[in-house]
């Protein structure tokens, strides 16, 4: 058992959109990642997931479901600020983005079985998190 720093951690890598495993609990693993732009549309079929905005101002993007009534159409948007936390259903497609060329840092929560971008492939999509 020792502490972490999650300051000393983000400092060991560069790269946007790769998060790095820094624990695990139980079946759970704890993930840092820093985020530039725009990610992919995704969902997660079977895995809730649980962003921590440690630096910076994170816009997280929901598509409407089928079954919703919404009426203005459109992708909801929560502005998710530093110091707060977002909770990603499971299969609620959605899409983290910054702005401005914003680099945010972020603290996940995920299932060790949840896929970095879910049911899509694409050209950010990776699948090992490499443990810091």
């Amino acid at each position: 058992m020792q502490t972490i720093n999650l300051k000393d951690k983000f400092s060991t890598f560069k790269n946007h959109w790769h998060p790095h495993q820094i624990t695990v609990v139980d079946n759970m693993q704890v993930l840092l990642a820093k985020l530039k732009d725009e990610f992919v549309w995704h969902k997660h079929e079977e895995e809730d997931e649980l962003f921590f905005v440690q630096k910076g101002t994170l816009e997280m993007h929901f598509r409407p479901s089928p079954n919703e009534a919404d009426g203005e159409g459109g992708d909801k948007v929560e502005i998710v600020s530093e110091g707060e936390i977002i909770v990603v259903p499971k299969g609620v497609e959605h899409c983290p983005k910054t702005r401005n060329g914003e680099e945010v840092h972020v603290l996940l929560f995920e299932k060790l079985t949840t896929k970095h971008t879910g049911n899509v492939t694409s050209e950010k999509t990776v699948s090992d998190y490499p443990k810091i």
